[in-house]
């Protein structure tokens, strides 16, 4: 199976028709920018807008506008992170001439009305994971999203973990053949913010806001790196769910927890691999460790978030006597993005991939490219997550998905 290339060298089929929405416009004036959240997405979302100039050769932009329900919050929020005006109303912010881009950082629930608007509007859209709270709205999207790429709108889903330099790295050896024969991967995203019984309800809690727990907020991340790296496609699925804790503190007494703390997952591969996963909000101890473990006949990757200016490497094909993990420190100019930031040596952090996010966005936009991964990579993700809800409602029976790879997974 042929792996496209990483993301900064993905080139994907031109649209050559008549670009006639204001997004496309062909003058060179800054494209105009609003945000729609400014909590804890919104914060790092403006972080990286603010900051992918000063490193990154990207068009002229503007940070028009942050948009947020409480007009003092919003407001606040917006002066700290380098926002000219703050706003109340989305709807009237995507009307306005002089926004050319939507960054929607506000919970899932919210996703689809606001991404579909913004594409019929003809504005670029970029979302955060994952791309809907149900199946329905996330392909409501994806056909909102095709009909606007053929006016040259574009639009791409947030898994920011693809512009890890670190897992660039791994995409690119595992591409070179280094790892031989995929044979199976783990992945394990554990937190543990949830650890505590006590923990008061939030609307990450709530299926009604969140559509799922730990499934849909982290497992989604989890699976898409097992795409995007091993440019593969899931066959089946079986999974289960569970919540340890079902009831919280809320502002009224305790209140019912409606979705999942921990998810696990088997999946098949049309390659003939084999990828477990396995999630977590109650892993006392874990803050924020996605691991993985990419297993081939000739090599071995490892990766885990938390120290995620290191690749473990081990190469299969040198005499037994002298194989053994090494530890790749990411930071060479020659590692994907890192040309931009710091001399070798000179770490970089989580907030860096939000950076290489605008950075890869942007420049998309510019050439009239599609952007990856985009609302179809989105919406496969959709589908592997709901049939782990279907295998665990059925007692983790054995759920049969389509075999498509998307362009760009």
């Amino acid at each position: 199976m042929t792996t496209p290339a990483h993301p900064s060298d993905h080139t994907p089929t031109r649209d050559n028709g008549q670009a006639s929405s204001p997004a496309s416009r062909g003058d060179k004036s800054p494209l105009g920018v609003a945000a729609i959240g400014y909590a804890f997405m919104g914060k790092a979302h403006s972080n990286a807008w603010r900051n992918v100039a000063s490193f990154f050769d990207v068009p002229a932009f503007e940070q028009k506008v942050l948009v947020g329900r409480d007009a003092t919050q919003v407001a606040e929020a917006a002066a700290k992170y380098g926002w000219a005006e703050s706003a109340t109303d989305w709807r009237s912010v995507i009307e306005r001439d002089d926004i050319h881009i939507i960054d929607i950082c506000a919970p899932g629930w919210m996703h689809a009305e606001i991404a579909i608007a913004a594409l019929a509007a003809g504005k670029h859209v970029l979302v955060e994971k994952p791309l809907a709270n149900t199946l329905g709205e996330a392909e409501l999207m994806v056909a909102a999203a095709a009909s606007a790429r053929a006016n040259g709108v574009q639009s791409m889903i947030g898994f920011n973990y693809r512009r890890v330099p670190a897992l660039a790295l791994a995409r690119e050896l595992i591409a070179e053949g280094r790892l031989g024969t995929i044979r199976h991967v783990r992945a394990a995203y554990l937190q543990d913010w949830l650890s505590d019984a006590e923990s008061p309800m939030t609307w990450r809690l709530r299926k009604e806001t969140a559509g799922s727990g730990a499934l849909g907020d982290i497992a989604s991340h989890a699976i898409d790196q097992v795409l995007f790296l091993l440019g593969d496609s899931v066959t089946e699925v079986s999974g289960r769910l569970h919540t340890f804790v079902d009831r919280r503190p809320g502002p009224d007494g305790l209140e019912d927890v409606t979705v999942d703390d921990a998810a696990w997952a088997t999946l098949s591969l049309a390659s003939g691999a084999i990828a477990s996963v396995e999630v977590s909000r109650v892993a006392t101890g874990q803050k924020n460790s996605l691991k993985l473990e990419i297993y081939g006949d000739k090599g071995t990757i490892l990766f885990d978030l938390e120290a995620l200016n290191e690749l473990g490497f081990l190469d299969a094909t040198v005499p037994v006597r002298e194989q053994g993990f090494r530890r790749i420190l990411v930071n060479e100019p020659e590692h994907p993005y890192l040309e931009a930031w710091w001399p070798q040596g000179h770490i970089i952090g989580w907030e860096h991939t939000f950076t290489h996010q605008i950075r890869d966005f942007l420049t998309a936009i510019a050439a009239r490219e599609a952007p990856s991964p985009s609302f179809e990579e989105g919406l496969n993700v959709q589908h592997i997550l709901a049939a782990v809800e279907e295998s665990a409602a059925a007692k983790s029976s054995l759920i049969q998905l389509n075999a498509t790879t998307i362009e760009g997974a």
